[in-house]
């Protein structure tokens, strides 16, 4: 462990460099509660780059927590669409339900107050605790754990419990009272621009001469990650369901994976499922209680989830005659025309789907 003194000069080294450094970023620049929150939580498990419209795009949309507690689910995930990770928008939501109904429309300041809100853990909450209102808290996001992981030069694995209680002692001894908020995010700054995951720039770093990593040659090989199995993968079905010039639509359950956004319905592949086409047809009974008649196919969708791939088959479909679907699993389904299907908050894949029945690509395909 450093000595008082090495801490006292990473201290001032960190806050120096972070003066002189620190990146240009609309949540920075007019700053408030409310900002630091919502970037914050965007910026869970998304680089800054992929954030910055949306987070611009949503200020413009709901600049304050008003103007978000009164805006409706659907409305706050069609802005939401395409950041992925949609339990964080929801939590935002509810969130600032919470807040405006029984809080008086103030967003706490203390971490015991901020996780009482949905979707906010101990990062989050020492983030907004130390950035927004300048409590001497830590904040241990990736970033973090990489600079001090390599600071100690660490070789228990990232993720351990045993990784994740020396990193919050070391950072809690390291905080410097009342500018905790700037020495967090000079650690943020340090960790995307200088500490970077590989090829760590350790000539730019202001605390390289500390660092046991950089002094021992060791910044390639830590932080050690603790060995993740293999994800699974899965193939799945997807009917594109049209009556004249209206498709079905279906608004997924409230909980669960991509909760209440819409997707054309289909679902897993089976073991016994003789082909594609089968599998569609079982799943549409079993979700919708109606008879398919399954079509050309509508291309093939390939997506990462965070512990799963998919390969995706849609195909053109039309019910049998006298079949009517019901919502037996969805939340509710909708016909509607193409040119609307723009309006209705979609993942990925069903996106894309959505955007070549807008454009009129609506031929055979394979993908």
């Amino acid at each position: 462990m450093p000595s008082n003194s090495e801490q006292t000069m990473i201290h001032i080294k960190l806050l120096d460099w972070y003066q002189k450094n620190a990146r240009v970023l609309p949540w920075r620049s007019f700053p408030s509660p409310y900002r630091t929150w919502i970037s914050e939580v965007m910026l869970q498990q998304t680089q800054v780059d992929t954030v910055l419209p949306y987070f611009e795009r949503w200020m413009a949309r709901f600049p304050d927590l008003p103007a978000l507690s009164a805006s409706s689910e659907q409305d706050m995930l069609a802005s939401w669409e395409g950041l992925g990770y949609y339990s964080r928008a929801r939590n935002i939501w509810k969130a600032a339900q919470l807040i405006m109904g029984d809080l008086g429309g103030q967003i706490p300041s203390s971490v015991a107050g901020l996780k009482r809100l949905p979707g906010v853990g101990d990062y989050i909450a020492g983030a907004i605790a130390s950035i927004a209102f300048g409590q001497t808290e830590i904040a241990l996001d990736g970033n973090i754990k990489r600079v001090f992981a390599r600071f100690l030069n660490m070789e228990i694995p990232l993720g351990t419990p045993p990784a994740e209680k020396a990193l919050r002692e070391f950072a809690e001894g390291q905080l410097p009272e009342g500018k905790a908020g700037d020495f967090n995010q000079a650690l943020m700054d340090l960790g995307a621009l200088i500490c970077l995951p590989s090829n760590p720039r350790c000539l730019l770093c202001p605390i390289s001469s500390e660092c046991q990593a950089c002094q021992h040659g060791t910044q390639d090989l830590v932080p050690v990650k603790k060995v993740k199995p293999k994800a699974p993968h899965f193939t799945v079905t997807a009917a594109v369901i049209m009556r004249d010039d209206l498709v079905l639509i279906a608004r997924r359950p409230a909980n669960g994976l991509l909760g209440n956004l819409w997707e054309f319905p289909g679902g897993k592949l089976q073991d016994g499922d003789p082909d594609l086409a089968a599998c569609l047809e079982r799943e549409i009974m079993e979700e919708m209680g109606c008879q398919l008649r399954v079509g050309e196919p509508f291309g093939v969708y390939n997506h990462a989830y965070t512990h799963f791939k998919i390969t995706l088959h849609a195909f053109l479909c039309s019910l049998l005659d006298g079949s009517e679907p019901q919502p037996l699993h969805h939340e509710e389904i909708l016909w509607v025309r193409k040119a609307d299907l723009q309006t209705y908050p979609m993942g990925k894949v069903d996106r894309l789907i959505a955007r070549r029945l807008m454009e009129g690509r609506d031929e055979p395909s394979a993908g």
